[in-house]
């Protein structure tokens, strides 16, 4: 079994660094998926009401047989546009991805997107404030909040977030926002962490993938950790669900470091969260 390091979120909960997302993965096949990730040592899993397999992830996690107190389970609001938010829908939702999952509370629960042209996100915010206060989220955070969001929603709840996933890869490396995060205590959790795998054949990664006998995709996932990311990588093969959490036995130099970070060009693989508005 492979022992994954925690990070601490700023409620004291802990949270393991390296998790298992399972983003486009058909409902169908989540159960199957997730329990291979569960097998192979994951213990923190992270889905999303938009996604469409919270019933599939639940099924997993309801047969695997591990406590539940040993699981982190990690699910989002999709606040698209398609209604106006108010706390009792926030709520309603929620109790839906609970029911979907099979459990009585999740131990993180996240606003998908900011979408600061509705601006609606302090209204959820403060219901998401009621939810933690009742246990059932025993953390709560965001996703894809630029920094004025950040700052604006901390100023007018006096709540901080305790995660922000974001879009985070060697090209994609978000050091403004990584700063952020450490002045103000909240995590930085990292979505699309192999950039979609397509940054995966750049000859600085094979060179050092060689040097220390890993892949690519594990020399990524190594970087992501020694900079003190949460990092979710999504596979549904069996063998890259292996290769992903097998980053512990190894570490990277300052040389590598340095190259790796040299890879940062600002391209972004998903959409702008200034810009993005989700139906």
């Amino acid at each position: 079994m492979t022992v994954n390091p925690t990070v601490t979120l700023n409620n004291g909960v802990p949270m393991p660094q390296l998790g298992y997302g399972v983003f486009q993965i058909p409902d169908a096949e989540a159960a199957t998926a997730v329990g291979t990730a569960l097998r192979e040592g994951y213990r923190s899993v992270d889905t999303a009401a938009v996604y469409g397999n919270e019933e599939g992830t639940g099924a997993a996690l309801a047969a695997s047989g591990i406590p539940r107190e040993e699981l982190f389970v990690t699910t989002k609001l999709w606040n698209g546009a398609s209604t106006t938010w108010t706390r009792d829908l926030v709520l309603r939702e929620f109790d839906a991805s609970l029911t979907r999952l099979g459990l009585d509370h999740v131990d993180l629960y996240l606003i998908h997107w900011p979408h600061p042209m509705r601006d609606e996100y302090l209204t959820i915010w403060r219901a998401f404030e009621e939810i933690a206060r009742s246990g059932r989220a025993r953390a709560i955070g965001v996703s894809n909040f630029q920094p004025a969001q950040l700052r604006r929603l901390i100023a007018e709840t006096g709540t901080v977030p305790a995660v922000n996933q974001i879009e985070l890869h060697p090209w994609l490396q978000q050091a403004e926002l990584r700063s952020l995060h450490t002045e103000l205590g909240i995590a930085t959790e990292a979505w699309s962490p192999l950039g979609q795998g397509k940054l995966l054949d750049a000859p600085v990664l094979a060179k050092i993938a060689a040097k220390h006998g890993r892949t690519p995709a594990q020399v990524v996932l190594r970087w992501h950790l020694q900079l003190g990311n949460v990092v979710i990588p999504k596979s549904a093969t069996p063998s890259r669900i292996r290769e992903n959490i097998d980053v512990l036995g190894f570490e990277l130099d300052q040389d590598d470091l340095g190259a790796i970070a040299a890879l940062d060009n600002g391209t972004r693989l998903g959409p702008d969260p200034d810009t993005f508005d989700a139906s």
